[in-house]
C-alpha cells in the first residue's frame, strides 16, 4: 500500500510539473559519465604536491585534502575505485628515524597572528615502521625529482645515509628494490595522473641559486633538460609516460609553474628598506670608500653603476651579494643594490627575511647570496622550466593524454587571482587563500582549485563531465590544533 501511495504521489507531481511548464522550467541534471576514461584503478605519481604536503609538512588532514584525493572522490561517482593513501600517523607532521626526531622534517606550521610557527606536539610517524597497508594509489613522494621515480633504490632504508633514498618512500615502498614507477605499474592502473618536475629546479631556487650538495643519483641542482632516462628530463619523462601508457591506461599530466609565481619568492619586496634621512645619510658615508673603489675598478661603466650603493630617504632597494659580478679581489665584495627582477626569499635556514633585514642585512651589510634569487639565476631556472614544459606538452599530445596548464593557472593566481564560488584565490602570503604557511605548497583551497583545473582538462580530453568541487568548502589555513 505504501508503495502505491508513493507511485500516486509521483504521478501527481509529474502532472503538476506539466501543468506549470508555462511558468517554470524544470532543471534536469545531466547524468555523470567518465566518457572514454576508465577510473577503476587510479594511480597518482608526483612529488609533495601530489602527496598533499602543506605548511612545510605532510600530515593526515593535508593528505586528505590533496588534489589527488579530491580527484579520486569525484572519480568514484563515475566508476572510480578505492584510492589508498600512505597516511602519516598524526597531524603534527615530521618524521622519526628509529624513534628520534629529525630536524630536517619538522612539525607543520600555523599562523599565530604574527607569523608562521610550528604546532605543539611530537611527531609519531616512524620511517622504519613496517609497511602493511599497500599498495597505495597515491604515489606522491615529497622531495622527488623526475628521475627519482625511476630509481629502484629510492625506498631502500639502507640508502638513506648515502642520500640515495627518500624517507617518505621508505615508509611505503613495497620492497627496498622497487621504484615509485614499478610500484605504480604493479597496480595495473587504468588511469593515472603525473605531475613531476617542480623539484628539478625548486631546490636550487629555494637555496637562492647557490649550488647545494650534489644529488648522488643525478648529480645536478637543475636537472638537464635533455639526456637519457634517469639523467635528462626529456629522456626521464618520456620513459615515465611510455611505461604508464604501456598497458592502455589513459591519464592526465601537468606542466611546471615558474617559481616566481609562488609567495616564497614574491612576499619580501626588493625595496624593503625604509629609512629616515639621517640613516640614509649615515649609510652613504659608510659606503663612500667602497663606492670610490668601484668607480676606479677595471670594469664596465654599466657594472660600476650597478655596484654603486646609494640610499635615499624613504624606500630603498636592499644591498645583495651577486656572485655573477666581476671578481675584484678577496677584499671587494660582489655586492649591488637589488632590482625588481631579483627575488628575495621568504626564509632561509628557517629564519625569515624580515628578521635578517631588521638586523641590518641588506642595509648596513649585504644580504647573503642564499637569500636572493637574482635575475640571472631566475632566468636560468625559467629556461629549464620552459624546456621541461615543452617536453611535457609534446608527450601529452603524442600519447593522447589530458594536459593541465599549471603554469598558466599559477600565473593567474599570482597576478589577477582566480575567482570561483564567491572567492578569489590569490598568491598573497597568509591572506591570499591559495598558499600554505611555507609559501611554496598550496592551502586546502588552493589544492581544491588545482583539482578543479585537473578535472576540466580531463573532461575536455575524454568527454567526461566530472563536476568541480565548491572551493568555498575548503579552508585557507589549518588551525594550530587538528
Amino acid at each position: 500500500m505504501i508503495k502505491n501511495f508513493k507511485w500516486l504521489f509521483l504521478v501527481a507531481a509529474t502532472f503538476i510539473a506539466c501543468e506549470s511548464d508555462d511558468k517554470t522550467t524544470a532543471v534536469v541534471e545531466e547524468p555523470l559519465t567518465a566518457g572514454s576514461a576508465n577510473f577503476t584503478k587510479f594511480v597518482a605519481l608526483g612529488n609533495s604536491l601530489t602527496a598533499g604536503f602543506s605548511d612545510n609538512a605532510l600530515f593526515i588532514e593535508g593528505q586528505k585534502g590533496s588534489y589527488t584525493n579530491i580527484l579520486a572522490q569525484q572519480f568514484a561517482k563515475v566508476g572510480g575505485g578505492e584510492f589508498k593513501i600512505p597516511f602519516m600517523a598524526d597531524n603534527v607532521g615530521g618524521l622519526l628515524f628509529g624513534g628520534a626526531a629529525n630536524p630536517r622534517f619538522g612539525r607543520r606550521l600555523y599562523f599565530n597572528g604574527a607569523g608562521p610557527v610550528p604546532v605543539s606536539g611530537t611527531s609519531t610517524t616512524e620511517v622504519f615502521a613496517p609497511n602493511t597497508g599497500g599498495p597505495y594509489n597515491n604515489m606522491g613522494v615529497p622531495g622527488a625529482k623526475s628521475y627519482h621515480l625511476l630509481f629502484d633504490g629510492y625506498g631502500n632504508p639502507a640508502n638513506l645515509a648515502l642520500g640515495l633514498a627518500n624517507p617518505y618512500f621508505v615508509r611505503f615502498a613495497s620492497a627496498p628494490n622497487k621504484s615509485i614507477l614499478q610500484d605504480a605499474m604493479a597496480q595495473e592502473p587504468t588511469f593515472f595522473s603525473l605531475w613531476i618536475g617542480n623539484n628539478d629546479v625548486l631546490g636550487y631556487a629555494t637555496a637562492g641559486g647557490v649550488t647545494t650538495a650534489q644529488d648522488p643519483i643525478n648529480g645536478g641542482d637543475i636537472t638537464p633538460p635533455s639526456g637519457a632516462p634517469g639523467v635528462g628530463f626529456d629522456g626521464t619523462y618520456g620513459a615515465l609516460v611510455t611505461t604508464l601508457t604501456s598497458g592502455g591506461a589513459k591519464g592526465v599530466v601537468a606542466n611546471i609553474p615558474y617559481v616566481s609565481s609562488i609567495p616564497f619568492f614574491t612576499t619580501v619586496a626588493y625595496n624593503a628598506a625604509t629609512l629616515p634621512l639621517a640613516n640614509a645619510t649615515a649609510l652613504n658615508t659608510a659606503y663612500n670608500a667602497y663606492n670610490i673603489g668601484i668607480a676606479g675598478a677595471p670594469i664596465s661603466a654599466e657594472e660600476k653603476a650597478k655596484r654603486t650603493i646609494t640610499f635615499v630617504e624613504g624606500k630603498n632597494a636592499l644591498v645583495i651579494i651577486d656572485e655573477a659580478l666581476s671578481n675584484l679581489g678577496p677584499t671587494v665584495p660582489k655586492m649591488r643594490m637589488a632590482t625588481s627582477k631579483d627575488l628575495i626569499l621568504l626564509s632561509s635556514g628557517g629564519v625569515s627575511a624580515q628578521v635578517h633585514i631588521a638586523a641590518g642585512n641588506g642595509i648596513t651589510s649585504p644580504l647573503a647570496d642564499n637569500w636572493v634569487l637574482t635575475e640571472a639565476e631566475n632566468l636560468e631556472i625559467k629556461t629549464a622550466v620552459d624546456a621541461y614544459n615543452a617536453t611535457i606538452e609534446t608527450l601529452a599530445t603524442s600519447k593522447g593524454l589530458a594536459f593541465f596548464d599549471a603554469k598558466k593557472l599559477m600565473s593567474q593566481v599570482a597576478t589577477t587571482g582566480v575567482s570561483s564560488n564567491g572567492y578569489t584565490v590569490r598568491s598573497t602570503y597568509v591572506t591570499g587563500g591559495g598558499f600554505s604557511m611555507d609559501g611554496v605548497h598550496p592551502s586546502p583551497r588552493g589544492y581544491a582549485l588545482i583539482a578543479n583545473a585537473f578535472m576540466d582538462a580531463i573532461n575536455k580530453k575524454y568527454g567526461s563531465n566530472l563536476k568541480p568541487v565548491d572551493i568555498s568548502k575548503y579552508r585557507v589555513q589549518f588551525p594550530s590544533s587538528l
